[in-house]
């Protein structure tokens, strides 16, 4: 698996690389131009000594030179020998150059060093000015790095210079980024290119053709699970309708009497894959906030699911109710009080009691719904709104997907979802907690 890089990280990287590499190539060049600079000036230096001292009718002179000492570059060694002196001679053959017939520069390598050297024969004499290679290469460098200073001072602001322009020039991926973050799961409308360079706008333009597409998918499947409920329920209808005319012609049938249980629960089973397949396709529009009164919903609920709670003879009614008005989505909110009820009502025992409440806390709307009945342990609460997850199989029929149509409404909504154990009634107690 490759390993993500930041290409912001990279290029920073990149530049200061190039930069140290530009200014060691720039030392370079300078130490070749200052040397070039160097040897024209101290060769016409040492050509003008020779020909003022062949003018001054010079005598035989030898330099000393100390391997010891470091000599600079106004240094320079002045050997003028007689062409009949053997000492002379000798002197030429262990330091200076040979006899020569042309004046020039000319160069010889020792054991001391790289000699530099300016032959001028006369009739009688030759001069000879001679200088060390190395003087000249130190001057060299020593200039080059005087003009290296300056921009390895100006270094740290030079790279931190670039990394502003390339955060700047990569501003508009953030931006990007960002625009994309904000944008929930519905929000499928065409990016606008005008804002952004044109190096990604032909990305923009791809996303915006799968953001098309994806559209034209959900519009697809919107119409699909329309036809579906459409035909799914309205012949379950039909038969639980015909089946409760066979019963009462037949009260006393057994088979008639699970046969009608039987498409009860197909119908309700129905009912629940349709919305949560509606909240994982998305098909529940969102729809603008309107300010309502969630006591208001909750009390519709309620008349709702009163005769299936009467069946059981459940006391089923509002403990606490505080008229709360937020801003969110009506359809989404009854939908959780609605499946939370009636999630209680199944299993809750026979001459049970529910209580719901409705108040304000924290700066946020509560929904509080406790029963009486068996209530769910600690260990089981992140499991039961998971699809098809059931704790209690064996006291109701249920399709195990109330809870988890909860949870995920509770979530595109921004709420939260807590279960914790009923003090005063001793079974579940769900808290919904949405914003105002």
């Amino acid at each position: 698996m490759l390993s993500q890089y930041s290409l912001k990280k990279r290029l920073i990287l990149y530049i200061s690389v190039f930069s140290i590499a530009l200014g060691g190539l720039l030392i370079f060049s300078a130490y070749r131009i200052a040397l070039e600079e160097i040897n024209e000036v101290l060769d016409a230096q040492m050509k003008n000594l020779a020909e003022r001292v062949a003018v001054h009718n010079p005598k035989p002179v030898e330099s000393q030179f100390d391997q010891e000492q470091h000599y600079h570059e106004e240094d320079l060694f002045v050997d003028v020998w007689a062409y009949s002196s053997q000492q002379d001679k000798n002197h030429a053959i262990n330091l200076l150059v040979q006899p020569m017939q042309k004046a020039g520069f000319y160069t010889q390598k020792t054991a001391n060093d790289i000699w530099h050297t300016y032959v001028l024969p006369t009739t009688h004499y030759q001069i000879q000015i001679s200088q060390q290679q190395s003087v000249r290469q130190r001057l060299a460098l020593e200039l080059a790095s005087s003009m290296f200073i300056p921009y390895l001072l100006f270094m740290p602001f030079v790279i931190w210079g670039l990394s502003w322009i390339v955060r700047r020039s990569l501003q508009p991926l953030d931006d990007f980024k960002t625009e994309l973050a904000q944008r929930d799961s519905h929000e499928l409308k065409a990016i606008e290119v005008e804002p952004y360079p044109v190096e990604i706008v032909p990305s923009i333009v791809e996303i915006n053709h799968l953001f098309q597409r994806i559209s034209l998918a959900q519009q697809e499947q919107r119409q699909f699970i329309a036809d579906a409920a459409h035909e799914l329920r309205t012949p379950i209808t039909a038969l639980n309708l015909q089946m409760q005319i066979l019963l009462k012609q037949n009260p006393a049938s057994t088979d008639l009497v699970n046969l009608s249980k039987g498409l009860i629960r197909i119908q309700h089973l129905i009912s629940q894959l349709l919305n949560l397949a509606k909240q994982d396709a998305s098909i529940i529009e969102l729809e603008n906030k309107q300010p309502f009164l969630l006591n208001q919903v909750a009390v519709d609920c309620l008349e709702q699911l009163m005769d299936l709670a009467l069946q059981k003879s459940i006391d089923l009614g509002m403990e606490q109710q505080q008229q709360v008005r937020i801003q969110s989505q009506a359809s989404a909110v009854h939908s959780i009080i609605f499946n939370l009820i009636d999630n209680a009502i199944k299993y809750t025992p026979a001459h049970g009691i529910i209580n719901v409440s409705v108040f304000q806390q924290a700066g946020f709307a509560i929904i509080q719904i406790e029963d009486s009945g068996p209530g769910i342990a600690d260990d089981l609460h992140d499991k039961v709104i998971k699809r098809f997850y059931r704790v209690h199989h064996h006291l109701e029929v249920g399709s195990g997907l109330g809870l988890s149509i909860v949870a995920k409404a509770t979530e595109r909504l921004g709420g939260s979802l807590f279960f914790t154990q009923s003090n005063s009634l001793g079974g579940l107690q769900v808290n919904v907690q949405l914003p105002l």
